[in-house]
């Protein structure tokens, strides 16, 4: 555990829901039980560029959303096994690039599942698209309307931001 997941004032946490062709992100404080939006986005490559170079631009986008909003924190969707197999392994390398800059900024990067996101946000483990983008302009007002992947992004911040609460309980609770 990192001395930013140790200590309880507040934190900056960036979400991410990572593409290729889109990857949403937005960046929130946790502050005991509240949590203020800060701002969000997609990164969209060029469709057109080499793989590679779509790659790269991931990575110095996010590199640089967490630099210039000072986030201490990262949270990340996992993969989900596609029925298309190449796809799947596309998607998991934009998930690398996008994993690795946060982790290159010094970030500690948490992962986790849709259903455990979408169950942390809705409440429901097999909520669509409009139900997250609801619960998240719900929670955060000041967001605006937000677009599915920057909605996706935010949940993923919820839910670290729900998790890590929990985590800090229970480390206080065993340090007594």
């Amino acid at each position: 555990m990192t001395n930013a997941m140790i200590q309880n004032g507040p934190v900056r946490i960036l979400g991410l829901d990572p593409g290729l062709r889109r990857t949403g992100w937005g960046v929130i404080v946790s502050e005991g039980s509240r949590l203020r939006w800060i701002a969000h986005g997609v990164v969209a490559p060029d469709e057109r560029a080499p793989f590679a170079e779509r790659l790269l631009h991931l990575l110095e986008a996010v590199g640089e959303i967490c630099a210039s909003h000072g986030c201490e924190e990262a949270a990340i969707e996992e993969v989900f096994v596609n029925v298309n197999p190449a796809s799947t392994l596309k998607l998991g390398h934009a998930r690398a690039a996008v994993m690795l800059a946060p982790a290159r900024c010094g970030l500690p990067v948490s992962e986790y599942s849709p259903n455990l996101i979408k169950k942390a946000v809705v409440g429901a483990g097999h909520a669509d698209k409009g139900q997250i983008a609801f619960m998240v302009k719900r929670l955060m007002p000041a967001s605006g309307e937000v677009k599915a992947d920057a909605a996706d992004a935010l949940a993923v911040a919820i839910t670290h931001a729900q998790l890590r609460k929990r985590t800090l309980l229970e480390n206080l609770r065993g340090a007594a």
